[in-house]
């Protein structure tokens, strides 16, 4: 048969085996147990020596298999991230500095989304947990309790909530509201309204609550709307209550709300500011894109994502507790981006 003739017979896959920690040593001329420290352990072995191991590996195309590492170690340089919706932009940030700092540690990150489902949730909880060596809630629906039985399974830590007897890291709100308030303050506002988020968030209630000290410190009054949902839709349906209340400024629970209230307020042919401005929380993506762009209280929410990380991992014991980094985190500030939607309270 000629050697270009067409050959009926199925061909067989000729996929080259992965290479092993066996086939690095060999190539590289040291003992299988020197390649697992120099590849899993940098600095355990003789610089000259690691990166001969190291170009071994990658003439070969070596990788190591972390569940397989997992054995011996106990770990699986996997970290879970659980949040509650990957649409809303205020994920945005957290997921990325909360990549970085994993990645910073020889850590995968595997995002999880409940879709605002406190139910699927735990179910995706309860599906990762065994393959990871600490989780992250970064913006949970699970009841307290909940979170607690997790904690006690597996290293956790929540962010933007508070829960006794849980690691927690959470932005320092107040210089950002004290902010928000002088501003109104100097632009003549004294009567604002709060446009809340869920009736279930913590964040909602705690900048809620930091808002009315605030104002009330200032001779300034604050009502409240809501239960909202915190939506375009919410902050959009919220516009009749807003002009009933004869607030001159609103403050709403995000910036996605007070984007949908500016949208209804423009569709209305309600001036904003000038009938009366708007303030947002957590300086989304797209926040400066509106007309007016939002002035906002931005949130760290890249630092805040790293921030969990690195907690996790040293509750994990992954990595070493960092008293610079602990300080660093505690002082998480929040403050206040002026843009075109706050300006002076418009004469009577």
């Amino acid at each position: 048969m000629a050697a270009d003739a067409a050959d009926p017979r199925p061909t067989r896959s000729r996929t080259r085996s992965a290479a092993t920690i066996y086939d690095v040593a060999k190539l590289a001329g040291v003992n299988p147990s020197t390649v697992s420290r120099a590849l899993t352990q940098p600095g355990r072995v003789n610089a000259q020596t690691e990166a001969r191991i190291r170009e071994a590996a990658a003439q070969l195309k070596y990788r190591t298999n972390p569940m397989a590492r997992a054995l011996p170690t106990g770990r699986t340089k996997t970290l879970g991230l659980l949040i509650a919706d990957i649409t809303n932009p205020v994920i945005f940030g957290i997921v990325r500095g909360a990549e970085h700092a994993a990645g910073e540690f020889g850590y995968t990150l595997v995002i999880a989304e409940s879709q605002e489902s406190g139910e699927r949730e735990a179910r995706s909880a309860e599906r990762i947990l065994p393959a990871v060596d600490a989780l992250v809630l970064g913006t949970t629906r699970l009841a307290d309790d909940q979170i607690r039985e997790l904690a006690e399974t597996k290293p956790l830590v929540v962010l933007n909530r508070e829960i006794v007897g849980v690691s927690t890291v959470t932005p320092d709100l107040e210089p950002g509201i004290d902010q928000a308030l002088a501003h109104l303050e100097l632009l003549g506002h004294t009567a604002l309204v709060f446009l809340a988020g869920p009736a279930d968030s913590w964040m909602s209630r705690r900048r809620g609550e930091a808002l009315k000290a605030g104002a009330e410190s200032r001779g300034m009054t604050i009502s409240s709307i809501g239960p909202t949902d915190p939506t375009i839709d919410g902050g959009r349906g919220a516009l009749p209550r807003v002009i009933a209340s004869r607030a001159t400024a609103v403050i709403a629970y995000n910036d996605i709300m007070a984007i949908g209230l500016l949208r209804a307020a423009a569709e209305h042919g309600v001036a904003v500011p000038g009938t009366f401005s708007i303030l947002g929380f957590d300086d989304i993506f797209g926040s400066d894109f509106t007309s007016p762009a939002l002035t906002t209280v931005r949130s760290p929410l890249a630092a805040a994502g790293g921030f969990a990380v690195r907690r996790a991992l040293e509750l994990a014991g992954a990595v070493e507790p960092d008293d610079a980094a602990a300080i660093e985190a505690a002082s998480l500030e929040t403050e206040l981006v002026i843009r075109g939607s706050t300006g002076p309270v418009r004469p009577v």
